[in-house]
């Protein structure tokens, strides 16, 4: 674990320095408060208010910091962040009390991946004192959730195959007394033939499987989680470039927030019957690998004419999707770093979702903006789900027109997400999200990174809290 210590503790008195917060308006005001050489102090390190702006100011024996954010009285989650990287090693408070929501990226901005380095860098810890001692544990697991993807993600692939998913998701099972069942082998290719047929190519130790979690109550409705794991790209037979194929150790990272999603709900005790279902795979290439012009089966009995073996990771989820709805759950959510079109689309930072009902899209998107985790709903639209057509199959993976390659490849999807016994869709929402972030902000550092977890938690909680 990469927040390996804790990092809000409740204050009761301690010794500590405090933080002051202030904007561009109020700087002035503060200013005045101040004595002539801590202004000339503030000076020097060129602070005026503005937002991530942070400097240190002597007081006495001792010093109080000050940091830049947008709004004092109305902070977001990353409104500490800053200050978290950059202090010194210590124990600080706020001089205006709560903090809110930027409980969240005082811990982020202090994550590290430090796995395979011989002597991590840096100081630490920052222990932020809070008078908010009830929410502690909720914000510690929200922390650990966005670490636990950001852990996974960063993990290159020989250390996070399928079989690291596997672990991951015993780690969990055990943690939280759910049952786990693990699908490999001929069972795999007879139940999830796709699952098989995309992961064959793959040497012994990154065989393809079927990770399925359940837990909790079974009078409870029933939620369906689904993330694609596919452990590393090449592309297969339709292999990548070299350039393509660099960040594809993030290819798991639908299933990275699958798990950390899982292990979120179960720690917080959501009144659910939870179903996690994780299809592990490399794509690789070999002798036996799949084929463009291939035609496969499929768990729901729709044959797959393969078009381009690069555009695995629908076909992998589409047997989990599958299963996923043959239990007729309330809601089914995936996630997947599934297309490059919606990264064209919508850059690195908005998950793109989709959703059959536009009551669970707009909760989801309301959930977004409340916890500073912004999602953007592209269209299901069904007049292209003509591009889908084979001439030899029931459908193909992939259109060769180029158009709309999000919104096509959730078409591919829906036709996998099953309906219930009296005919009615089930309510399902896809998340097509990066996993990944190219360039560091505050609370947010460069690598594998949670884009939709907690949108799709907090809606969660409101949903079936």
């Amino acid at each position: 674990m990469s927040i390996t210590e804790p990092l809000i503790q409740p204050d009761r008195g301690q010794d500590a320095h405090t933080i002051h917060l202030v904007n561009t308006a109020s700087f002035d005001d503060f200013a005045k408060r101040l004595s002539g050489p801590q202004r000339a102090t503030l000076a020097a390190q060129k602070f005026k208010g503005g937002g991530y702006e942070t400097a240190i100011v002597p007081e006495g024996d001792g010093w109080f910091a000050v940091g830049g954010v947008a709004n004092p009285d109305d902070l977001s989650s990353w409104c500490l962040a800053k200050l978290a990287e950059v202090l010194p090693a210590g124990t600080y408070r706020l001089a205006s009390g709560a903090a809110g929501p930027a409980l969240h990226g005082w811990q982020t901005a202090q994550y590290r991946f430090t796995r395979y380095l011989a002597e991590a860098e840096g100081e630490g810890p920052r222990v932020l004192l809070t008078t908010e001692a009830g929410r502690i544990e909720a914000v510690e697991a929200e922390a650990r959730a966005v670490a636990l993807v950001r852990d996974m993600v960063n993990t290159p692939a020989e250390d996070m195959g399928p079989a690291a998913l596997e672990a991951e998701a015993e780690r969990i099972a055990k943690a939280h007394g759910a049952s786990i069942d693990v699908v490999r082998g001929d069972r795999l290719e007879k139940e999830f033939p796709m699952v098989h047929a995309v992961g064959r190519a793959a040497e012994r130790k990154h065989a393809p499987r079927l990770i399925e979690l359940n837990w909790g109550d079974d009078a409870h409705p029933r939620v369906a989680i689904v993330g694609k794991g596919v452990c590393f790209d090449s592309g297969g037979l339709d292999v990548k470039s070299s350039a393509g194929m660099l960040l594809m150790k993030k290819d798991m990272g639908g299933a990275a927030h699958a798990l950390a999603l899982s292990e979120w709900i179960m720690q917080a005790g959501l009144k659910v019957r939870l179903q996690c279902l994780v299809p592990a795979v490399e794509n690789a290439i070999s002798g036996n690998a799949f084929r463009p012009g291939d035609i496969l089966a499929s768990r729901k009995g729709l044959s797959v004419e393969i078009g381009n073996t690069d555009a695995e990771g629908r076909l992998v989820l589409a047997d989990a999707l599958a299963l996923a709805s043959e239990s007729a759950p309330e809601l089914v959510i995936d996630f997947a770093t599934l297309t490059g079109a919606a990264r064209v689309a919508l850059g690195p930072d908005l998950p793109g979702m989709f959703a059959r009902k536009d009551a669970t899209a707009e909760a989801l998107l309301a959930a977004g903006i409340e916890s500073d985790d912004p999602v953007w709903r592209l269209p299901l639209h069904d007049a292209y789900g003509e591009w889908l057509k084979s001439p030899i199959a029931d459908l193909t993976n992939s259109p060769s027109n180029g158009y709309a390659g999000a919104s096509v490849a959730a078409l591919f999807l829906d036709r996998f997400v099953g309906e219930k016994a009296d005919g009615t869709p089930i309510d399902w929402a896809h998340f097509d999200t990066f996993a990944w972030r190219p360039a560091a902000k505050p609370g947010r550092p460069k690598g594998g990174e949670a884009l939709g977890l907690r949108a799709a938690f907090h809606m969660l909680r409101q949903r079936f809290g």
